[in-house]
């Protein structure tokens, strides 16, 4: 359930090569460095651009001139890489010195449904290695979707002894040994978030492998970890991190262990609960609502797994304060939800089951009027099933919430009419994914496509940056998008369009467009060439089970060099084939990777 953020930046924070200076900028460039030595000119350029934090204000800089482009990267300590086959680690090394932290992303986002085949890349060992060398100073890995190795943590730990935050994201290859290392020798470690990722069960107390003084712990989550934990072990940890804030654990912590825990650490702001149920019943019950009460600094809630109902009351003490909550993983009722949310008026950010019904969405725009961010996951995911949330729920959420900027909304059923009441509703929305489970689904009043309400989401809400679509939608949908969608920076289609126009109408008309995603969509060799001038300023095209020929593929490759055009299938795909199953293309200023599996063919 994890989902990418909406970078404001390039693909990368590289340039392949410095910008020319240009006549226009001759004072920045030429004539000053006439009059003053370069290193004078060095050092007043560094004192002002280490006060630059924003990514795409640092990119800008960088583009001013050859002494800008230096300095620039000079003076930068974090770079973002969102496709890590976008560049060489050897190219990062020798642009940045300074590096203290970064972010790199690694497959693209439909890897989350199965629609990649397993040891496809995205392997951080290249990484790693090359960093250990240049920066032992580095302090910070953020990795989201990539291929991490015991081997590669162990390298991280040993090579950064100043190391302080690791957060893997959705990434896999690693267990319980690799996090054991890390623990026992990143004695500084402030920050280490498991989130959503598969961690292999070593069978190793890695809690117990944490320093045995005082550390510096500010957050620790691991509720991905599918193994049980030495909880003896972790409340020691927790009694000696009085630094800790954020602390999100697995199903294996039962609602004892979890009072035990808050009762040593007040100071949490983030709590995730882990298992919301008791093992086993003790003559004198824990007072958990008064272990919830001394928790007064609590403002967001996650967690409840293996809800046990007549123990949830036990929350409403840190209700008042809660920004964010997330019974994403509770099969709650709305007559069990209803008296909850009845108290958060504070609430801003709110992800939830399906199973809170219509009713309970209802109760949140009554109640939630700062709501920003909602979320809405099915509890039955498959495409027959009956949804217990629909059109209802969601406009009611739009006339109560209107300061609201992004939804993630699954549901069975949509009209155009609850798509235009929302687009009128909250125009500041920045994000709007409604996922319509079952395939071509119309408006389920009228029967008619969906055109006009997505139409009236990208003409009302003109911030939009990121769109996800779904249901019956004609060419006409793909107009609106091209027409009015101008801020448009990542779009998701799935099963929907008519013709190679409806993809045309986009590629020509949404001049921001950084990532697209598509599937099952009938979009073919046209469409795919209508794009040509835009895919050099992309992050990527991911395009699966369309109806795309090898040979326009191999046409877009060797037109677009620099474009890495991946063309990916089975073990036992036939090289001879005539169509392509999945297309993945990206922008890289290396060239081809040299990891692709069997099953890939860079054309």
């Amino acid at each position: 359930m994890s989902e990418d953020d909406e970078d404001q930046s390039s693909p990368s924070d590289l340039r392949s090569q410095p910008p020319p200076c240009s006549p226009n900028k001759s004072r920045n460039c030429i004539s000053s460095s006439q009059t003053f030595p370069d290193h004078v000119l060095e050092n007043v350029l560094e004192n002002v651009l280490q006060f630059l934090d924003s990514r795409c204000d640092r990119n800008a800089a960088s583009l001013v001139c050859k002494l800008w482009w230096k300095v620039e990267a000079l003076t930068r300590s974090e770079v973002f890489i969102g496709n890590c086959y976008a560049l060489s680690p050897a190219r990062l090394t020798q642009r940045f010195k300074r590096v203290r932290s970064l972010l790199l992303k690694g497959k693209p986002r439909f890897a989350d449904f199965n629609l990649m085949p397993p040891d496809w890349g995205a392997n951080f060992a290249p990484w790693v290695s090359t960093m250990a060398k240049a920066y032992p100073w580095l302090e910070k890995v953020d990795l989201k979707r990539m291929f991490v190795t015991d081997d590669d943590l162990a390298l991280l730990a040993e090579s950064f002894p100043g190391f302080k935050e690791l957060i893997l994201v959705c990434c896999e290859g690693f267990g319980t040994s690799g996090i054991a290392v890390v623990a026992n020798k990143c004695r500084k470690l402030k920050v280490l978030d498991l989130i959503e990722s598969e961690v292999t069960d070593d069978e190793i107390d890695w809690i117990s492998c944490f320093p045995e003084d005082v550390t510096s712990l500010e957050s620790l989550a691991f509720d991905c970890v599918e193994a049980p934990i030495n909880f003896k072990a972790l409340e020691g940890l927790v009694a000696r991190s009085p630094s800790l804030r954020k602390l999100r654990l697995n199903r294996f912590v039962s609602l004892e262990e979890v009072h035990r825990l808050l009762l040593g650490a007040p100071q949490l702001t983030s709590l995730g609960t882990g298992s919301f149920s008791q093992t086993h019943q003790s003559e004198q019950e824990p007072d958990y609502t008064a272990a919830f009460r001394a928790c007064k600094s609590v403002v967001c809630l996650s967690g409840f797994r293996e809800l046990m109902p007549e123990y949830l009351p036990a929350i409403l003490p840190v209700c008042a304060n809660l920004t964010s909550l997330n019974f994403s993983y509770a099969n709650i009722s709305p007559d069990m939800f209803k008296p909850i949310i009845h108290n958060c008026h504070k609430l801003q950010v709110f992800w939830a089951l399906d199973s809170i019904c219509d009713e309970g969405l209802q109760a949140v725009a009554a109640t939630c009027k700062e709501l920003r961010e909602l979320r809405i996951f099915p509890f039955d995911p498959r495409e027959d099933s009956e949804g217990p949330v629909s059109e209802l729920g969601l406009q009611a959420i739009s006339e109560g919430c209107r300061k609201l900027e992004s939804v993630l909304y699954f549901c069975q059923r949509m009209t155009n009419a609850a798509l235009i009441a929302i687009s009128q509703n909250c125009p500041e929305l920045t994000v709007f994914r409604l996922c319509i489970m079952g395939r071509h689904r119309p408006d389920h009043v009228t029967g008619k496509a969906m055109d006009e309400g997505f139409g009236a989401i990208v003409k009302n809400c003109k911030k939009l940056t990121r769109l996800a679509v779904s249901g019956l939608l004609t060419d006409q949908a793909f107009r609106y998008m091209g027409e009015y969608g101008k801020l448009i920076r990542t779009l998701s289609v799935a099963f929907a369009g008519d013709s190679d126009m409806a993809l045309r109408h986009v590629l020509e008309g949404c001049p921001r467009l950084q990532k697209l995603e598509i599937r099952d969509s009938p979009f073919g060799d046209v469409a795919l060439r209508s794009g040509m001038h835009r895919y050099y300023n992309m992050r990527f095209v991911w395009m699966s089970a369309c109806s795309l020929s090898m040979g326009c593929c191999k046409d877009v490759a060797r037109a677009m060099p620099n474009l890495v055009v991946e063309v990916i299938g089975s073990d036992d795909d036939d090289e001879n084939r005539e169509y392509v199953e999945t297309l993945y293309m990206y922008r890289s200023l290396d060239g081809p990777r040299k990891d692709a599996p069997q099953f890939v063919t860079i054309l």
